[in-house]
């Protein structure tokens, strides 16, 4: 990945034709104190029928609050490369990226970030890319500590509740035809890294029910994972990506900002 950006955001890493690159966004003023900083792995069934820009108006609202937000895209379904284990992988590279072309292009416009306390927050599909991702690096890059992992109605575990046609479709088979495979790519069932897991789930989403969330936090301790639950009444899926909504509101506090 390479880096540029432009005023208060730009694109790092941006090549024609491949979805590996993300947004910057960078506070408007920056201040004494070192930045928090942020990544966004936003939601959408693993498909080419979502992108990053589901997430805009959080990253600016992020970014107005202070923080320096690395808004990140990935290969999806129905696009080369997209698919599983390569998604995950991309996330997974995104994250890395926080050292090379994030941390360059930071360098450049004089922004001092805090890398022992960086937050990744996933929506949806998004939240079972960004804890699966932190796992696979242990909560670390090399320069960079993963404090907390915010999971917004994520898909936690692919193995129950029956086999959801956007997970058919990112893993390419039926859960029948590949069980380990499913419990690889699920959270639920990672080995537990040193960050704390925050599920954020809306009681009335219509789209992955609030038990998903409530399962992955009662079985936490079990498997040596700090893990959080906080339940958002009133609200449905599509609540996190609204920056006036509850949902969003508790993202924050749970972020401090």
């Amino acid at each position: 990945m390479g880096g540029n950006g432009s005023g208060g955001n730009g694109s790092c890493g941006r090549v024609p034709g491949d979805s590996r690159f993300g947004h910057l966004y960078l506070p408007e003023q920056t201040a004494a104190a070192r930045a928090p900083l942020v990544v966004l792995v936003h939601g959408g069934y693993w498909s080419t029928d979502y992108s990053l820009v589901v997430y805009t108006a959080i990253a600016r609202d992020l970014a107005a609050r202070g923080a320096v937000v690395w808004n990140v895209e990935y290969r999806r379904v129905g696009e080369t490369g997209g698919g599983w284990p390569t998604t995950g992988r991309d996330v997974v590279a995104a994250l890395r990226a926080l050292d090379g072309p994030v941390a360059d292009e930071l360098a450049l416009r004089d922004v001092t970030v805090d890398r022992t306390r960086v937050s990744v927050i996933g929506h949806s599909a998004g939240g079972q890319l960004a804890v699966w991702a932190a796992a696979q690096l242990g909560a670390r890059t090399r320069g960079c500590v993963i404090d907390t992992v915010v999971a917004q109605s994520a898909v936690l575990d692919f193995t129950v509740g029956g086999d959801r046609p956007s997970v058919v479709a990112l893993m390419g088979a039926p859960s029948a035809a590949m069980p380990a495979r499913y419990e690889q790519a699920s959270p639920a069932h990672q080995e537990p890294f040193d960050a704390l897991v925050a599920a954020i789930h809306t009681v009335d989403d219509e789209s992955v029910p609030v038990e998903m969330s409530r399962r992955y936090v009662r079985d936490a301790a079990r498997r040596g994972q700090r893990a959080a639950l906080y339940e958002v009444p009133g609200e449905g899926h599509s609540a996190f990506v609204d920056p006036r909504s509850a949902a969003h509101r508790q993202t924050l506090r749970v972020l401090g900002l």
